[in-house]
């Protein structure tokens, strides 16, 4: 019998070309499969991407589940990220007008090869600015919310995910996963994007419109 070629002592697939960082923004409330869907498909790469959760301060963030997850960076360091993550989550309510937190986003994404949210974490980077004259999606059940931040942003109402040059917005929670496969498919091929989705059983969505949570939820 052949061997599996998905399944290796590491846990993980395909090597790509270099490793890039990702900084994964994280706070208190953040909704945990925002945050852990995208880490698990990009760190399927082997040695590919390195992960660091950051914060605006040391120590734990708490997940809207109450699991408590170590911060390995603070903005304040102000190391720089090849790929951003955001996540979005019912704590985005409280920390929208944190002005800490937005400055940093400004400033990392700008060194970024690619941003990525997910949710209400569209928010985040709306109300930083950063989408301006862009277009973008967000979680449809809170979709109201999330839209009136960002004045010249191209809001889609139907669409799982959206590329607009180096920013990538999902809808919600696991529309994530689908987004973060096709952020590794910009960056490292249509193989490696499969490979990774294989390698965690996943059935992976290529269709960006393909959202039936707009039609669910009313959103056009």
């Amino acid at each position: 019998m052949a061997p599996n070629r998905h399944v290796l002592k590491q846990g993980q697939i395909m090597q790509g070309s270099q490793t890039r960082s990702i900084g994964a923004l994280v706070f208190d409330g953040f909704e945990t499969l925002d945050l852990f869907g995208p880490v698990q498909m990009l760190g399927s790469v082997r040695d590919t991407f390195h992960i660091s959760m950051v914060a605006q301060t040391s120590g734990h963030v708490t997940s809207r589940h109450g699991q408590q997850i170590k911060v390995d960076h603070r903005f304040q360091d102000e190391r720089p990220y090849d790929l951003i993550l955001v996540p979005g989550g019912p704590g985005t309510w409280d920390q929208i007008q944190n002005a800490g937190l937005l400055n940093w986003l400004t400033r990392a994404s700008s060194r970024a090869e690619a941003v990525m949210s997910v949710c209400t974490g569209a928010a985040f980077l709306a109300n930083a600015g950063l989408l301006e004259n862009r277009s973008a999606t967000t979680n449809k059940l809170n979709f109201d919310w999330v839209t009136q931040f960002g004045e010249t942003v191209d809001w889609k109402g139907r669409a799982r995910w959206v590329q607009d040059g180096t920013f990538f917005t999902s809808s919600g929670v696991t529309a994530g996963m689908d987004m973060s496969l096709a952020v590794v498919e910009h960056l490292l091929g249509t193989n490696a994007a499969e490979e990774a989705a294989t390698h965690s059983e996943y059935v992976r969505q290529t269709d960006p419109a393909n959202d039936p949570f707009a039609v669910h939820f009313g959103v056009e």
